[in-house]
């Protein structure tokens, strides 16, 4: 299985975010919500500039590219949701 890849985050705010780009060697998507565990509000930035961040682990048993606990998709887009980052590429099953 292969993790994928982090696409796009829109979090300007988060310490793994530059230009768009998650530098978080892998993040969490939290249950029950599809929302990102490693989002981490900060003015500084931390990361691996030399990597794109993935899923490294999905805790959203609802949905449909969720298989045994690990994302299927081809790749996740992480957006805004109120305060805290939301996979956008959640799919209810």
């Amino acid at each position: 299985m292969k993790m994928p890849k982090v696409t796009e985050c829109m979090m300007a705010d988060c310490a793994y975010n530059d230009d768009r780009c998650c530098h978080a060697l892998a993040i969490t998507v939290g249950g029950p919500e599809p929302l990102c565990d490693t989002f981490m509000p900060a003015e500084f930035k931390g990361g691996d500039r030399g990597c794109t961040g993935c899923v490294g682990a999905c805790k959203v048993e609802e949905c449909r590219h969720n298989l045994a606990l690990e994302c299927t998709a081809e790749g996740i887009q992480v957006e805004p949701a109120q305060t805290h980052a939301r996979c956008r590429t959640f799919q209810p099953l």
